[in-house]
C-alpha cells in the first residue's frame, strides 16, 4: 500500500484490522475479537504464506467448523484450542495430485489406503509431509466402479482428503479384454466414452491415462482424446504418465522392438494435442528426462509446453522432486524378455530368473543381443557410475556403483551386468537390487522453476514392513522446499509453498483449498523453516520428513507437535455434479 493511502486510512480512523486487510487480500480480522463466537482452532503469532505466492506476512489463522474463517490480528479471541506459530510459518495444506495411495493395480488391504487398518488409512507418511489431499488412481488404473471405491473410503474414512481419478487403462480393458494389442474400434471408443460418463457421474474429477503401460500402450491419440473430450461438461481434468520419459519408452529394447519409438517430446507433443482437441486441463505427470545421452532435453519439454500455454492450452505439468526413479529402487539391467518362461501359465509358476538367463545365454544368436540390451539399460538408468547396488549377496558390492564394481573386476559394465545375474541370487532378476539415478539435477531443477509445474509423490501408502520404496513416499513436498527452494534457489520459497498448494488445486478445479484465506477448508500445515527437510534415503526410505510441526485437514489435526494423531478426518471430494453420499466435498 502506498504512503497516500495509508494516511487515508488513518485519517479515517480505521482500526488495525481494517488497514491489515486493505495491505493483504487475505486479511479479514476483526476489530473485537472478544466478541466473536469462540473459534474451535486459533493459530497465532504465525509467518503465513497463503499459498498464491505472494510474500509471508504476520497473522492469526482462526477455524470454525473445518474451515478458515478469519485471518488477522485475533490475539486474545476466544478458542476452544491455541496453537503457538511464532517463528514458524503457516501455509496451505499440500495436494498431491499424482498419489498412489489407491489405484486398480492393487486389491483392498496391503498398501493401499482401502483398508481396516488404521495404520494405513491414516496415511501416516503422507501426512507427516504436510499433505492433506491425494489424487488417487494414476497411470490408467483404477477401481471399478468409481461409485464402490468412492462408498468404501466414506465408510471406512481416510486420513487425507482424496479425490478419484477414473482409469482409461481399467475402461480400454473393460471394453476391449484382452484383445487390447491393437487400435480401438469406433463401436469400442464410443462403449469407452459412455463409461467415461459413469465415471464421471459416480464422483470422478476426470481421467488419467498409463500411455507407457498396457493397455494403453497401443491406444491412439484419437481413441484417448474422444474419451477425454467426455470430461469437458463436466471441467474434469487429463493426467498422463505419458508414453516416455526419454528418448525412448520402458518398453523399449534395441534387439526387439523397430526403431523410432516415441520420445519424450513426441510424448509431450500428445498430451498437448489432447488439450488442444479437447479444450479441457491436461497434466504431463511427473515429468523428466530420463537417460544419461538425453540430460538436457528438459528444455525442448519446456519450450513445448510454454509455447502451447501461450496459444491457450490448458497444459501443467507435475514432477517428483529427486534424480531417481522406480517406486521400489529395483533397476535391472537385463532384458525381461531373457528373464521370462515362456512354458509358465502364470508368475508363479515360472522358473526361476536365474536358471531362464543362463538359458536364453545359451541360445544361439541371444548373447550379442543381450549385450546390446543391457548396454542400452545401462545407459537409460543414468550411466554405469550412476547405477548404486542396494542389495546383494556379496555385501561388499553394496553402496557401490556398477562402475566402480565393474573397474575392480578389469570388466566392462555390461559384462559386470551379466556376472552380477549369474552370480547373485538367483530367485531374482538382476541377481540382487540396483537403483538407477537415471535424471539429471540440472534438468530436475528446471522443470522445478516453470511456474506451471505441481509437486506430487507418485508415491503410494508406505509402511517399514512394505520393504524398499523410494524416498519420494516420504519426502516429497518437504524436499521441495529444502532442497530445490533454499539449497539450490531453483525457485522462491513463495513458489515452492505454491506449487504444492495453490497450483494443485487450481489444476484439480478446487476453489476453495490450496490457499489461506476465509471461507477456505482449513487443510493447513504449520512448519519450521529451519528444520523442514526431507530425511528418507534410497538406503533408509522409512524416515518421515523434519521441521513439519502441526497439519490440519479440515479443520482437525492429523499432526501435532511433531506427532501423527492417525485422525480420520479427510473426506472423497466430488465435484457438486455427483450423486452419492452427502459426506462429499462440493468444493470441486
Amino acid at each position: 500500500m502506498s504512503r497516500i493511502a495509508l494516511k487515508a486510512v488513518a485519517g479515517r480512523a480505521a482500526p488495525l484490522a481494517a488497514v491489515l486487510a486493505l495491505a493483504h487480500p487475505a486479511i479479514a480480522a476483526t476489530a473485537h475479537p472478544q466478541e466473536q463466537e469462540p473459534f474451535d482452532l486459533l493459530i497465532v503469532g504465525g509467518r503465513v504464506l497463503d499459498g498464491t505466492g505472494n510474500p509471508w506476512f504476520r497473522a492469526d489463522v482462526g477455524v470454525r467448523d473445518g474451515r478458515i474463517v478469519a485471518v488477522g490480528v485475533l490475539a486474545g479471541a476466544p478458542a476452544t484450542r491455541t496453537i503457538e506459530a511464532t517463528g514458524r510459518y503457516v501455509a496451505p495444506g499440500f495436494i498431491d495430485i499424482h498419489s498412489h495411495a489407491d489405484d486398480g493395480g492393487r486389491d483392498p488391504g496391503g498398501a493401499t489406503i482401502r483398508t481396516d487398518s488404521l495404520h494405513r488409512k491414516s496415511a501416516p507418511n503422507v501426512v507427516s509431509q504436510g499433505v492433506t489431499t491425494i489424487v488417487v488412481n494414476q497411470d490408467g488404473r483404477s477401481p471399478w466402479p468409481i461409485a464402490d471405491q468412492r462408498a468404501l473410503l466414506e465408510s471406512q474414512g481416510v486420513g487425507p482428503n482424496v479425490m478419484l481419478l477414473a482409469g482409461h487403462g481399467t475402461i480400454r480393458r473393460l471394453v476391449m479384454g484382452d484383445d487390447f494389442r491393437r487400435p480401438a474400434t469406433e463401436a469400442e471408443v464410443r462403449q469407452m466414452q459412455a463409461l467415461m460418463r459413469q465415471a464421471m457421474d459416480e464422483g470422478a474429477a476426470g481421467v488419467s491415462a498409463g500411455l507407457e503401460y498396457a493397455p494403453g500402450r497401443w491406444s491412439t491419440t484419437d481413441e484417448v482424446a474422444a474419451v477425454a473430450a467426455e470430461l469437458a461438461p463436466y471441467d474434469g481434468v487429463y493426467i498422463s504418465h505419458q508414453r516416455s520419459e526419454g528418448p525412448d519408452p520402458m518398453w523399449f529394447w534395441p534387439s526387439q522392438d523397430e526403431p523410432g519409438p516415441p520420445t519424450l517430446q513426441d510424448a509431450v507433443m500428445e498430451t498437448i494435442e489432447i488439450g488442444r482437441r479437447t479444450g479441457i486441463r491436461v497434466v504431463a505427470s511427473h515429468i523428466k528426462a530420463k537417460g544419461a545421452h538425453f540430460w538436457g532435453s528438459s528444455a525442448s519439454a519446456i519450450q513445448l509446453i510454454q509455447r502451447a500455454r501461450d496459444e491457450g492450452v490448458r497444459v501443467w505439468a507435475d514432477q517428483y522432486p529427486y534424480a531417481t526413479s522406480g517406486s521400489d529402487g529395483n533397476t535391472v539391467l537385463i532384458p525381461r524378455w531373457a528373464l521370462r518362461d515362456p512354458e509358465a501359465a502364470s508368475p508363479r509358476e515360472a522358473r526361476p530368473p536365474g536358471e531362464m538367463f543362463r538359458s536364453a545365454m545359451a541360445q544361439p544368436g541371444n548373447e550379442e543381443k543381450i549385450r546390446r540390451d543391457v548396454a542400452h539399460e545401462i545407459r537409460r538408468r543414468g550411466g554405469a557410475e550412476r547405477v548404486v547396488i542396494m542389495d546383494y549377496p556379496d555385501d561388499s558390492l553394496v553402496g557401490k556403483s556398477l562402475a566402480e564394481v565393474a573397474a575392480s573386476r578389469g570388466a566392462t559394465p555390461v559384462q559386470t551386468a551379466i556376472d552380477l545375474q549369474m552370480e547373485g541370487d538367483p530367485e531374482r532378476r538382476g541377481g540382487g537390487r540396483m537403483r538407477g539415478f537415471s535424471m539429471s539435477e540440472a534438468d530436475v531443477e528446471m522443470y522445478a522453476a516453470q511456474p506451471w509445474v505441481a509437486t506430487a509423490s507418485d508415491g503410494g501408502i508406505a509402511d517399514p514392513s512394505d520393504g524398499p520404496v523410494h524416498p519420494r513416499f516420504y519426502g516429497t513436498f518437504p524436499r521441495k522446499i529444502r532442497q530445490y527452494a533454499l539449497t539450490a534457489g531453483a525457485l522462491s520459497l513463495e513458489a515452492a509453498v505454491r506449487s504444492q498448494s495453490s497450483l494443485p488445486a487450481l489444476i484439480m478445479g478446487l476453489a476453495d483449498r490450496g490457499t489461506i484465506r476465509n471461507g477456505a477448508w482449513a487443510d493447513i500445515v504449520v512448519f519450521d523453516l529451519e528444520t523442514i527437510a526431507d530425511r528418507a534415503t534410497v538406503f533408509e526410505p522409512h524416515q518421515h520428513a523434519a521441521g513439519i510441526d502441526h497439519v490440519l485437514v479440515n479443520g482437525e489435526l492429523v499432526v501435532e507437535n511433531g506427532y501423527i494423531l492417525h485422525a480420520l478426518p479427510g473426506t472423497v471430494i466430488a465435484p457438486q455434479r455427483t450423486r452419492g453420499p452427502a459426506k462429499s466435498d462440493a468444493s470441486g
